[in-house]
């Protein structure tokens, strides 16, 4: 559920017709609604409220705004960050060290400094040169940094192959049949104190029966290294679970199913378990609202060209992803639909959002947005063309605000720096 609908027509965020912010802010814009991002965030809550000691760590790169990150806070979130610059970002919308996990698999020394002065709640470690260059690091700075090591289950998590993270093809983790050595040399490690594992096997997951399988090999991991002599208090389980994008009867599991899951495989551990959604928070909390620049007619099929582009949404071209196309003006009830193109102006055949896409009868100058743009929407746009950042927009209420402005083209040229000889 979101709370984008139409009211007499027109299609509100909230209680903010989209055309009003249209006026104001121009297009295009993303719009992120407060009171969905809370919703969402309170579904996971309410689904692991058996286990009185967890965090849901948000996955920041999903949308970082610090707007967003502030919004979640507030409810209780840590974050989940996987780079230097998503931790200072955490750090600025005020979520304390002890509740920032720090994943990925390419953490640098410099980024491991600054994170152990900042302050976190622990190091999700990816390989054994990774746990090694960290134990360097604390023992130079006479800190101890706490870790999981991240296993990699060689689960299929059956979604889309470049958003896969739980094969053993992948680059994610270290194969959990080498745990047990892994972890030993942890325990050996000055500068370490190893807290618990980590696993996640990949996003857009449609099905719980994969988190299964895995959580299963995690709990059984768990007491071989209890047994072992390891203290195992923590499990941050990943994220991943996957949002509709198409208004069909097929609804990925809810976070309940999801909560009760965990519950059923590892609840009987009694560690403190961690999630870190992040596409389930914010995709279907934001849209990309657009307009349409001209209707063109081409040999057997039309075209509407808009005036966003890949630049401002790339999931369709990257990952051949659907968003769910609709007006800002409801269609009258039986207009009969036709086929469109739905493109941006930039010079590549991969501009293309949609292919023979029905939609009602629509002009220039018209409005369209696009559901479920809240996830890997803004944080992955770029100025490619030199075509300026879109604007964020957050509403809540009857309220909103501008939460990243449009730069202007001198802005943009302005960051270039000439060598003396020019």
């Amino acid at each position: 559920m979101d709370h984008f609908l139409y009211r007499d027509g027109a299609l509100y965020a909230e209680d903010v017709p989209l055309s009003e912010i249209a006026v104001q802010v121009g297009t295009p814009f993303y719009v992120y609604s407060t009171a969905t991002l809370q919703r969402h965030f309170r579904l996971f809550d309410e689904a692991l409220s058996w286990a009185p000691d967890h965090l849901i760590c948000y996955a920041m790169k999903a949308a970082s705004n610090q707007a967003i990150l502030k919004t979640l806070a507030a409810e209780g979130a840590g974050m989940d960050v996987v780079s230097g610059g998503e931790y200072a970002r955490a750090k600025a919308a005020g979520v304390p060290g002890e509740k920032i996990v720090f994943s990925g698999v390419g953490k640098t020394r410099e980024e491991i400094r600054t994170v152990l002065e900042g302050g976190i709640r622990q190091f999700n470690v990816e390989s054994e040169p990774e746990m090694r260059a960290i134990s360097e690091v604390a023992s130079a700075m006479g800190v101890v940094a706490p870790i999981t090591i991240r296993v990699n289950p060689d689960v299929d998590a059956k979604t889309h192959a470049k958003i896969a993270t739980g094969k053993s093809e992948n680059k994610f983790g270290i194969p959990i049949a080498w745990a047990r050595e892994v972890y030993a040399e942890a325990a050996k490690l000055p500068g370490l104190k190893v807290i618990g594992i980590d696993v996640h096997i990949g996003s857009q997951l449609t099905d719980l029966e994969p988190y299964e399988l895995a959580y299963r090999k995690v709990a059984e991991l768990t007491e071989t290294l209890r047994a072992d002599g390891h203290e195992i208090r923590r499990l941050d389980l990943g994220g991943g679970l996957g949002i509709p994008y198409t208004r069909s009867n097929e609804a990925p599991p809810l976070p309940s199913d999801y909560g009760a899951l965990i519950e059923r495989t590892v609840g009987h551990l009694g560690c403190e378990i961690e999630i870190e959604p992040g596409r389930f928070i914010a995709g279907n909390a934001g849209l990309l609202v657009s307009g349409i620049i001209y209707v063109k007619q081409g040999d057997g099929r039309s075209f509407m060209i808009l005036d966003a582009a890949m630049n401002d949404l790339i999931r369709p071209a990257m990952y051949d992803a659907h968003h769910e196309i609709v007006p800002l003006i409801e269609a009258d009830a039986g207009v009969d639909l036709l086929p469109y193109d739905i493109v941006g102006p930039v010079c590549e055949s991969g501009d293309t959002f949609a292919k023979g896409r029905l939609m009602p009868p629509m002009k220039a100058g018209d409005l369209l947005a696009f559901r479920s743009a809240g996830a890997y929407g803004a944080v992955m746009s770029s100025e490619y063309n030199t075509r300026p950042l879109i604007p964020e927009v957050l509403v809540n209420g009857d309220q909103f605000a501008v939460i990243r402005k449009r730069p202007t083209f001198d802005e943009i040229i302005n960051r270039d720096t000439l060598p003396e000889w020019l």
